[in-house]
């Protein structure tokens, strides 16, 4: 709860200070610590920590979900990263975590804001592949990289 109120109140840094003292006591942190501390450095464009806390999680022996990758594929779609939001949903697919429409949605923004209309028409066919509903927001982001 307390990760989630600095997550909330943009404290992204007491968010990490406070999972790496968890994890250096009794107390473990579990994947809902983690996703909230993703989230938090995805919503002040910290996208290289929010990436970096996945490893830290999986280092820990904790399995990411589908949180996890739409917190850090978000980060890095706002930060344009569409390379590593690429990876991450490739890391996702390794992982056999199943696909969903944000984490989706993310990467074909990033893409589109990269300028890769082709990576990101792709993508719109990987959400038809693997039965990810298709909203407004993906199709948006798809259209707008072919402008």
């Amino acid at each position: 709860a307390t990760i989630s109120a600095c997550e909330k109140g943009g404290e992204w840094e007491l968010a990490l200070q406070l999972v790496h003292s968890m994890a250096e006591s009794i107390v473990d942190p579990d994947t809902i610590t983690y996703n909230a501390t993703i989230s938090s450095c995805a919503k002040m464009g910290k996208w290289e920590k929010a990436v970096q806390l996945i490893s830290v999680l999986v280092h820990t022996k904790l399995l990411p979900d589908t949180i996890t990758f739409n917190a850090a594929t978000s980060a890095c779609d706002k930060a344009g990263e569409w390379e590593k939001a690429l990876q991450l949903v490739s890391d996702m697919v390794l992982s056999s975590v199943k696909l969903d429409m944000m984490t989706c949605s993310a990467a074909i923004s990033a893409c589109a804001k990269g300028g890769e209309w082709q990576k990101a028409l792709h993508f719109v066919a990987v959400m038809a592949k693997n039965k990810v509903e298709l909203d407004t927001m993906s199709f948006s982001a798809a259209v707008s990289a072919c402008e």
